[in-house]
Parts: C-alpha cells; structure tokens; sequence
C-alpha cells in the first residue's frame, strides 16, 4: 500500500511540474514581456523588467491605428459567438438523427464527419467558392467557415451522447403530440447540457484563436480579428515586442477565463459518451 501510494505522489508531483512547465512558464514570460520598454523586451530574455512599463504598453496597444484591437475584439466576438451557436445546433441535430435513424445513408454520412476530422481544408477552392458566392472577405462568409470547420467534431460529442438517452423519452413525447422540432428543441436538446457546454467552449476557444482561417478568408482591416493584430507590431524593419507581447496578453485571457470556469463541464462533456450506457 505505501509503494501504491509513493507512485501516485510521484506522479501527481510530476504531473504539477510539467504542468507549471508547459502553462504557467510560458504565461509568465508573456506577462514579463509585455511590462518592458522596446529595447529591454527586444532581447527577449527571461529575467525581471529594468523598467516597468505594463500601463503604458497597455495603452499603447489600445490605440495603436485608431484602437484597431477595439475593432479586432468585436469582430472576433461576432464571429465566435454566431459560428459556435450555428455549429452546437446543426451538429446536435445531425448527431441527434445518426444516432436514432438507422439508414443505408449512415454509413456514408459517418464517412463524411471523419473525413472533415482527417482532410486538411483546401484554401483556394474555397476561396473559389466564396467568391462565387459573393461571400469572401466578409463576416458571413467567416462565420460559415468556421461552423463548417468545427462540424465534424462536434457531431461525434453530440452522437455519443445522444446514443445514451432512452429511446422511450422520445416514444412518450411523441405520443404526447410532440412534433419533429418540438421533441427535439424542447425535450432532446435540454438533455445535451454536458456536451452542448464542452462544444460552446472547446469550439469558441478555437475560433477565437484561429490565425490561418481569417488571414486566408477575411482580409482587411475593416474585418480585422485579435489573433491579425499581431502584425500590427512586427515589421520588416522593427518589432515593438513589448507591444506584441502584451497584444498576445489581452488576446489570451478571454480563453483562459473561459476555460478556469468551464474545465469541469468540458471533462464531463467529453467523457460522458463514454462512460454511460
């Protein structure tokens, strides 16, 4: 017994130190970055700041080309907010029917959502499609990328767990009177708060990280997102890292605030599927 429990202590202990590491090293470097003047952080070196000038590379952030990172957060909050919601109802529906039909279309369906997992996207195809759709370089256009992007993972979450509801929820509401939509938005759908949850999260922090989506589909500073602005201060000639750094700051904590509040429904959501049944 106190070989078991030497072992577990060993690598709870390891465990917290890779994770100081991995997480917490990095965040600190970031923030000691983002305190220095130009010439100190232009060294990039991990050590304590000659002069502290947090408040006033925050407010140089701020306003740098007419507070375009004022622009770039709404943008990106837009984006995230309308993609996430169009990807958790489609994905819920479509895991909700693969899950209870049974069909000869299932398994090509099935094929389809890994292959979205596996196959890389192809930029100038859709750039090609966008175009013709007169949606390139627009929010819209955008929002449809992402929710298609983050369609295949979210349609296996929602298929799992959908699996491990009992059919006879469905049977009782259906003799009740409950018509297709009505079962599922009013019975079906409050039952999949776990994983409605971890994909609102799981999802939102990847779009709102995302670089290579809006850099390719949405260009312009008109449509200009948080993770853009990070050119703003790296050039050819001069990089104001103390800026970039602290750019890199304010970008990190909506994520990071979302995920301290929401670990817990984003474990339970993803293994939730399985564990049940």
């Amino acid at each position: 017994m106190t070989g078991v429990r030497i072992r577990a202590w060993v690598v709870g202990t390891s465990a917290i130190i890779v994770s100081i590491v991995v997480f917490l090293v990095p965040f600190v470097f970031v923030v000691l970055q983002s305190s220095k003047d130009p010439a100190d952080a232009s060294t990039l070196a991990f050590s304590w700041p000659k002069h502290w000038q947090f408040l006033a590379n925050l407010r140089a952030v701020l306003r740098t080309n007419d507070g375009i990172i004022w622009r770039a957060f709404l943008n990106s909050a837009i984006l995230t907010v309308t993609s996430v919601t169009l990807t958790v109802v489609l994905a819920a529906m479509t895991g909700y029917v693969l899950a209870r039909r049974r069909s000869k279309w299932n398994a090509l369906v099935n094929f389809f959502v890994l292959a979205g997992l596996i196959v890389p996207p192809a930029v100038v195809p859709t750039i090609w499609v966008l175009q013709k759709l007169q949606l390139f370089g627009t929010l819209p256009g955008m929002i449809l990328i992402e929710a298609t992007f983050g369609l295949s993972f979210s349609i296996l979450l929602f298929r799992a767990f959908v699996g491990n509801i009992p059919r006879e929820l469905d049977e009782a509401a259906v003799i009740d009177g409950a018509g297709p939509f009505r079962l599922f938005f009013r019975v079906v759908l409050p039952l999949l708060r776990p994983v409605v949850v971890t994909v609102i999260v799981v999802q939102s922090v990847f779009v709102f990280n995302d670089f290579a989506g809006p850099l390719y589909f949405l260009p312009g500073d008109q449509n200009a997102t948080v993770q853009l602005t990070l050119f703003t201060f790296q050039g050819q000639n001069i990089s104001y890292y103390n800026l970039l750094f602290m750019d890199i700051l304010l970008i990190t904590i909506p994520p990071l605030i979302a995920y301290i509040f929401s670990n817990r429904q984003i474990v339970a959501g993803l293994t939730s599927g399985a564990i049940k049944g």
